[in-house]
């Protein structure tokens, strides 16, 4: 079956997390993604593994086609003009006024082809006392104000994820997305903005909501407290989570599992706004129940009484548990060097239109000769 975006031509000329994920979801709804690289090396993630294989780069780029230019060639600006002509979208993540200095910015590329979806990814946006800075996902997290909600600040540690880079990209889709809409009814592309800073502060827009309201400023634990989110071990120290959030049947439920009814009486917990201001010594009391027995005994006797609650799985666990296997998180898919490869699937799925995982990402350079022939011939 085509998917939603089958017709669609999109050039890539981007490197990293950020572009390369907006190219990768576009793919998968059918689009055809042309990830433009730079000759011998092509995107550094390429080298991030072995000699053959780079599962970060696999992660961010199946689905697309590999063409090689040089850009500080006169020849490779011929080419990527001509590319751009037939292109429906264009996503860059290159430094502010990188590609204009090509005579591939936006003005150039939006004269030759008024159609043009033209996405730029930058870290701090194109103007303002920040833009020349080089943006890095660790930067524009901070620099957000998002790590400050997941790490204590009198003891930082940086996140095992790139946030800013996949939330400027899910920014960018959007930005895409609704340009392709509109040009439908209006027959004309338009320039999609985003930066790693922005998409981050967008992110965190509920903490900021309630900052700005009462002007108190969130540490990590503020909105575990208000929701009422609570992480356990158990007695071999496996880890557990708990959110009780407002309904009051939750909390009766967690009462009667741990065997403390008579906590609902407790002028410390018996209220939510008591329990929030008494959130510590919570957690202190329930902790020391659940360090009794194993993480399954708690968690069926929290799931009998309908309280929410799960393990707090590591990466093995994710794809052991059922209900993940069930949903088809994991699929292998072909690839041209190593045969097949198991990769993630999107986490959407569209009844008519459906996102698909045709192949992993391409060799450097594997369709210069069909897309550079075509783009001569054009």
């Amino acid at each position: 079956m085509a998917g939603a975006l089958d017709g669609i031509r999109v050039l890539e000329f981007a490197s990293y997390v950020s572009g390369p994920y907006v190219g990768m979801m576009l793919a998968d709804m059918g689009a055809e993604v042309i990830k433009i690289e730079p000759p011998e090396r092509g995107d550094p993630f390429r080298g991030w593994g072995t000699d053959t294989l780079s599962p970060t780069f696999e992660s961010l780029n199946r689905n697309k086609k590999s063409v090689t230019l040089d850009l500080k060639s006169e020849g490779g600006i011929r080419h990527a003009l001509r590319l751009a002509d037939s292109a429906d979208v264009l996503v860059e993540n290159y430094r502010h006024g990188a590609l204009d200095r090509l005579g591939l910015g936006w003005e150039a590329l939006s004269a030759r082809n008024p159609r043009l979806i033209y996405c730029s990814i930058t870290g701090f946006g194109p103007s303002g006392p920040y833009r020349d800075r080089p943006g890095y996902d660790t930067i524009g997290v901070a620099m957000g104000g998002l790590l400050s909600l997941l790490t204590d600040l009198d003891d930082p540690k940086p996140m095992g994820y790139s946030f800013a880079d996949h939330l400027a990209g899910t920014s960018a889709f959007q930005g895409v997305m609704g340009g392709l809409f509109a040009r439908e009814r209006t027959g004309r592309g338009q320039r999609v903005e985003t930066s790693l800073l922005e998409a981050t502060v967008s992110f965190i827009s509920e903490n900021a909501s309630r900052y700005f309201f009462d002007g108190k400023v969130p540490d990590r634990a503020r909105r575990t407290h208000i929701a009422q989110v609570f992480a356990f071990v158990d007695k071999d120290r496996r880890p557990f989570v708990i959110h009780l959030s407002s309904p009051p049947k939750f909390w009766e439920g967690l009462t009667e599992v741990v065997g403390h009814p008579e906590w609902r009486g407790d002028e410390r917990f018996a209220k939510r706004p008591s329990r929030i201001a008494n959130y510590d010594a919570l957690h202190d009391a329930l902790q020391a129940v659940f360090a009794t027995d194993a993480r399954e005994t708690w968690l069926d006797r929290l799931r009998a009484a309908d309280v929410p609650c799960g393990p707090l799985n590591d990466l093995k666990e994710v794809f052991d548990d059922p209900q993940v296997q069930h949903l088809q998180m994991k699929q292998d898919v072909p690839h041209a060097t190593a045969g097949s490869l198991p990769l993630v699937r999107a986490g959407v799925r569209l009844s008519d239109t459906p996102l698909s995982l045709r192949h992993g990402a391409p060799p450097l350079g594997a369709d210069n000769e069909t897309v550079l022939g075509e783009a001569v011939e054009g």
